[in-house]
């Protein structure tokens, strides 16, 4: 992230032990060596109060994988996330069922306050209106009605603040949702542009289950090489599936150009949320510099890349995985990490703040 300092969050420590991080119970058992402590502390806090965190990242920052896996880590009774964009999704379906539609309507005719009528934002939401967006006042209304479904929770909302104008929106959210006494606050996600690009450009999807995939960073356990081609294909290994090959999304092999803009107003609104006072705020670092790493991550934390080559002798896909080395926004050679040792960066950081509420 140019012009903010995410600080590299050291998660090595002495006497480490080497854990598969795909692996559910490996990954669970890592937890409790890295952050037993502070996990404990959390759930403590659970037992008598709550917060809301708002996650603030660029498009494909990882918001939602760290968000549920701190959940899965902690207590996944206690903890919920949601996305505005699925909420709003949501909200179009229930507009297209005449039952569901009525009790939306009547919510809003309830709770609704602001300076567009309903029958206008009906029209947005419906794509009769498409020079205009959803007013903040509205969202506002949506997440409160998706809130109360929840009850008593953690929430993690994604998507939130999503323009200027709704940062000090935010900062009055707990007020305004009736969580007065519970703690808010913000977790900034830092990824490298090289990394979400690759994402995107190597990113495979299941025709049948949507499943999404990653030729170069997340691959099945079931490769395929069209020797015509000279490629390489990924299989579905889910068994309902049949090993049908999985597709690239038309518009992936662009990578990030086609949403540079959406990535330069996610930064925009990050860069706005670092200068809040007042406000607690969770730092998230996806890379570590290569010349720091040795002191910092263990080799297992690192994310890593898979190269395949053809064996023409056993006809087979040998999959060959190295560290997967990248350019931060500062043009630092770095390495990008996985998800858990993120998410061991947030358990920490979070802990450390419940402390003082």
């Amino acid at each position: 992230m140019k012009d903010i300092e995410f600080p590299v969050f050291k998660t090595k420590v002495e006497n480490d032990r080497e854990f598969n991080l795909s692996d559910p119970e490996e990954r669970n058992e890592y937890f409790s060596f890295k952050a037993g402590s502070e996990i404990q502390e959390i759930r403590e806090y659970l037992k008598k109060s709550a917060f809301i965190i708002y996650l603030l990242g660029k498009k494909s920052a990882g918001k939602g994988t760290y968000s549920k896996m701190l959940a899965e880590v902690v207590d996944p009774e206690k903890i919920d996330h949601f996305s505005i964009g699925d909420m709003v999704r949501e909200v179009d379906k229930e507009l297209k069922n005449e039952a569901t539609k009525k009790e939306l309507v009547s919510f809003l005719e309830k709770n609704y306050r602001g300076w567009s009528s309903l029958e206008e934002i009906m029209d947005i939401l419906q794509g009769r209106s498409t020079t205009k967006l959803l007013p903040t006042d509205f969202v506002l209304t949506l997440i409160k009605r998706e809130i109360a479904k929840r009850g008593k929770k953690v929430i993690f909302i994604d998507g939130f603040p999503r323009d200027m104008d709704q940062i000090s929106y935010s900062l009055f959210f707990r007020d305004l949702i009736g969580y007065r006494d519970d703690a808010d606050f913000f977790a900034l996600i830092d990824v490298p542009e090289q990394v979400i690009d690759e994402r995107v450009k190597w990113r495979k999807i299941c025709p049948k289950c949507n499943t999404s995939r990653n030729l170069k960073l997340l691959p099945t356990s079931k490769i395929d090489y069209d020797k015509k081609k000279g490629e390489f294909n990924l299989l579905c290994d889910n068994p309902d599936c049949g090993e049908i090959k999985m597709e690239r999304k038309e518009g992936d092999e662009a990578g990030i150009d086609p949403i540079r803009g959406r990535l330069e107003m996610d930064e925009k609104l990050i860069k706005q949320a670092f200068g809040l006072y007042g406000i607690p705020k969770i730092l998230l670092r996806n890379s570590v510099p290569v010349e720091k790493a040795e002191d910092f991550v263990s080799t297992y934390e690192i994310t890593p890349e898979y190269n395949y080559e053809w064996n023409e002798k056993d006809k087979k896909v040998e999959v060959k995985e190295t560290p997967w080395t990248i350019k931060d926004d500062q043009g630092v050679e770095s390495y990008s990490l996985m998800a858990p040792p993120v998410v061991v960066s947030f358990v920490k950081q979070l802990a450390d703040i419940l402390r003082t509420h």
